[in-house]
């Protein structure tokens, strides 16, 4: 049996070996929000050498959803028809004219959820309403959402639809690869978005760019143990896309998921905080099931807004800067008193900086 004092000796053993190779400045970058919270609790930063830098991405999907849709379902939520379903972190995430939590205290039926599921539930008991599910996330939490879908059609509920937010995480690390003012090195990739997709979606870093990449687990050690293959890889001028968290994620992914995506979304453009408009980086509802889109089905347009001029969540969200180089971040900008969605959601960059900045592994 693995004692805990046995993963602290591993990680330490493991952190050894990273400063021992580390002889070149190396940037590598987690595009998992669960990683970013990881590494901060576990105080991986602080244990690294000055030549390995630890960069957060875009791996937060509450973060990466823009201040127009934000504003879009804002809008919605106001019709009285609507019952409005979402994740808790969704609540909180503060628009131009203010977020869900202050539109439900003043009135609006906005409900939190922990699945599509639970919205479709709401949509058989209360028939003469209009449920929307604002179904935001990566290929992890889309075939819930595409499930929901398939049965609501099947049992012919006309009152569910959703607010489809879903994006797709391997369109965004093209961008990022591509991207001069960043110049990323590897990429710790996202376990559970892996669980979904598997490896082979990840070659074309190694094969086009020339960054290394690793699939990682989540407890400290596996975190290391991916840095150090990364730093390995890198060193040799031998970048390669390495799966370590093969106990949970198959080289093929999981394929019945990604039929039942595949039946239910099509690739789509989506617009990405930090990033822009990316080319097939979203999942939009098939036109067999489209009078599931609530877009369609309420005619919602999208309109152009204007940023908080002090936040930089986009920047951090790409990569160009830390947390604390936002004049905003724990001032006027705290988890109790946030200004953009980076410091909302319990996977942001900004909130993970500012609960775990002075933490170390214990």
């Amino acid at each position: 049996m693995i004692t805990k004092l046995d993963e602290k000796k591993y990680f330490h053993l493991l952190a050894d070996k990273v400063c021992e190779i580390a002889t070149r400045p190396v940037k590598l970058m987690e595009v998992c929000g669960t990683h970013t919270m990881a590494i901060g609790k576990a105080g991986i930063r602080g244990v690294l050498p000055p030549e390995v830098e630890l960069i957060s991405g875009p791996g937060c999907p509450v973060c990466v959803t823009a201040d127009s849709d934000i504003d879009a379902f804002m809008r919605l939520a106001e019709d009285e028809r609507v019952i409005l379903a979402t994740y808790g972190d969704m609540v909180r995430v503060p628009g131009t004219k203010g977020s869900l939590a202050e539109l439900k205290a003043q009135g609006a039926d906005v409900r939190v959820v922990y699945s599509a599921l639970e919205a479709l539930a709401f949509a058989r008991s209360e028939t003469a309403r209009e449920v929307v599910f604002l179904g935001v996330g990566f290929e992890t939490t889309a075939p819930a959402t595409a499930h929901a879908i398939k049965t609501a059609s099947k049992e012919g509920l006309s009152n569910f639809s959703i607010y489809n937010l879903h994006k797709t995480v391997p369109e965004p690390l093209r961008v990022l690869a591509a991207d001069e003012t960043t110049k990323i090195d590897g990429f710790i990739l996202p376990g559970h978005v892996s669980v979904i997709i598997g490896e082979y979606p990840y070659y074309f870093l190694a094969e086009e760019f020339g960054a290394a990449g690793a699939i990682a687990g989540f407890e400290p050690p596996e975190v290391m143990a991916t840095i150090l293959k990364l730093v390995k890889d890198i060193n040799a001028d031998a970048p390669t896309i390495s799966n370590l968290y093969r106990r949970v994620v198959r080289p093929e992914g999981n394929v019945v998921a990604q039929r039942l995506l595949d039946e239910i979304f099509v690739q789509a453009d989506a617009e990405w905080r930090g990033l822009g408009a990316i080319p097939d980086s979203g999942l939009a509802i098939r036109q067999r099931y489209e009078s599931f889109d609530v877009a369609r089905k309420f005619n919602i347009e999208r309109q152009s807004v204007k940023l908080h001029p002090g936040c930089r969540c986009g920047d951090i969200l790409k990569g160009i800067i830390k947390p604390h180089q936002c004049s905003l971040f724990s001032k006027r900008c705290t988890p109790e008193n946030p200004v953009g969605p980076c410091m909302v959601s319990s996977e942001g960059t900004c909130a993970a900086y500012y609960l775990y900045q002075e933490s170390s592994l214990v």
